[in-house]
């Protein structure tokens, strides 16, 4: 079975995403599903590039239990579009950002609209405190958490058809 490919995407790659990928891989991790997703983050912007997640975002994800601190920010790339089928945007100035760069008929969402069914934007906790990261920690993981249940049973009840996730 072909692995499901997901990439999350922030401005910076430093709070946002990096916390969705770490929240993801774990949920996969403790399911027993490692092999079935592929799982990544990106920013749409290169200002950190090669820097580790935000001290705050890895603190927080340690207090949960989850490390991140071996990622590495990195801007999204033109193969990013070609390579993963579920590119989620952390909210609409990024999505926007997407839109613009992307070619046709890439499946870009609001991690929002896909994961929480809000269509709410995940803020972008750089400029507070430890509580907007939590905050933040606490949205991905409600998101992430449904995101997993459901692409495993739409994986399995499609038999490695993908096409109902876009």
């Amino acid at each position: 079975m072909t692995p499901i490919s997901i990439l999350f995407v922030c401005m910076g790659n430093i709070c946002r995403s990096p916390l969705a990928e770490g929240i993801f891989r774990h949920l996969v991790s403790e399911a027993g599903l490692t092999g079935r997703f592929t799982v990544d983050s990106a920013g749409t912007g290169g200002w950190h590039e090669g820097e580790p997640p935000d001290r705050r975002s890895i603190a927080t994800a340690q207090r949960h239990g989850i490390d991140i601190a071996a990622q590495r920010a990195r801007r999204i790339r033109p193969t990013d579009f070609s390579n993963f089928e579920l590119i989620l945007a952390m909210d609409r100035d990024n999505l926007a950002t997407l839109g613009k760069i992307a070619p046709p008929k890439v499946n870009i969402r609001l991690f929002g609209d896909a994961a929480l069914g809000t269509g709410e934007d995940i803020p972008d906790p750089y400029y507070g405190g430890p509580d907007g990261f939590e905050l933040v920690y606490i949205r991905l993981l409600t998101g992430c958490s449904t995101l997993l249940e459901t692409l495993g049973v739409e994986r399995a009840s499609c038999s490695g058809n993908t096409s109902s996730v876009r």
